[in-house]
């Protein structure tokens, strides 16, 4: 685990190198957005010089990285503010609402797909199978129009903004995320408990199942300490690598839903090339998928004990 901890620094080092050179090809200037497009290009190109966004990239980059190194992440060329200042409450609101989507889909995903398993070419099976293929291939663009316009515009049981008041509680909150969260649970239902129910299905006919019922052990018995443990394996693992999916892929959602979280941050500082905020921002959405992937192999050597037995050897 520490070595995969350290490939992933080197795995953050060359994504910041990427994402500063494929920067250059982007459309947009950073004296440009302030000042308007109106502005006078003498004004603009003394606001870009003021800023260093003249500066070769490589000196731009260096300069960012020595700044990194003392655990300062820059200052936004487009905000003039610091750019943790600004996201870090961009990603903790797309780390709630990527939260909130997966304590939803994962549950449901798991209990859908062990139901299709078990009822293997029933009716059952085939209305959840057919449903998840079915609200996997609709974009999340189009799934969060319809919702909103049923649920906010006709019905009016629902806020269509993701954002709650500052004062609100808990489960206020929680009503403001509900809807947002829905296409995200969409999307990747149909994927996870077609996995589930694969999984489970392979762990039916495997022999330490047969063994086990054999044995004389109730079905639930069986199913609970055989089947699940070894069929959801796989699930997880690629459940908890999707969490980096939802946080990084929330752009649309979150401007449909004016919610303020970090893909439409991103997006911004691309448009206008704000080089510091764009690297810590796309550096944060990589850090969450190397964290996922760090914690599915964690999940993995808990419910698998030859893992942890191959290790201590």
């Amino acid at each position: 685990m520490l070595k995969r901890a350290l490939l992933s620094l080197v795995t953050l080092w060359i994504l910041s190198m990427l994402v500063f050179a494929a920067g250059q090809w982007l459309p947009g200037d950073v004296g440009r957005a302030i000042l308007g497009p109106l502005a006078d290009a003498r004004a603009v190109a003394a606001l870009d010089h003021t800023l260093g966004a003249d500066r070769p990239v490589a000196i731009q980059y260096l300069h960012w990285l020595g700044e990194l190194a003392h655990a300062d992440l820059g200052t936004s060329l487009a905000y003039r503010a610091p750019v943790a200042s600004l996201l870090g409450p961009a990603l903790l609101n797309s780390l709630k609402l990527a939260g909130l989507a997966f304590a939803i889909v994962v549950p449901l995903s798991i209990i859908a797909g062990v139901a299709a398993a078990l009822r293997a070419d029933t009716w059952i099976d085939r209305v959840i199978t057919m449903t998840g293929a079915t609200l996997a291939v609709v974009p999340e663009f189009v799934s969060a129009i319809v919702l909103i316009l049923v649920f906010c515009v006709w019905l009016d049981w629902l806020p269509m903004s993701a954002s709650a008041p500052p004062d609100a509680g808990t489960l206020t909150a929680l009503g403001h995320l509900f809807l947002p969260a829905l296409p995200l649970v969409f999307v990747f239902f149909g994927y996870f408990a077609r996995m589930a129910r694969a999984g489970v299905i392979d762990a039916l006919a495997a022999d330490y199942t047969r063994t086990a019922v054999l044995k004389g052990l109730a079905f639930r018995r069986v199913l609970s300490l055989h089947v699940l443990r070894n069929a959801l394996l796989p699930t997880i693992t690629v459940a908890t690598t999707q969490l980096g999916y939802m946080i990084g892929g929330l752009v649309v959602v979150e401007s449909l839903f004016h919610y303020p979280g970090i893909g439409g941050l991103v997006v911004d500082a691309a448009k206008t090339k704000d080089f510091p905020m764009l690297e810590a921002g796309v550096l944060a959405i990589g850090a969450v998928y190397l964290i996922a992937n760090l914690s599915a192999d964690l999940c993995y050597r808990l419910l698998d004990p030859r893992l942890r037995h191959g290790a201590r050897a």
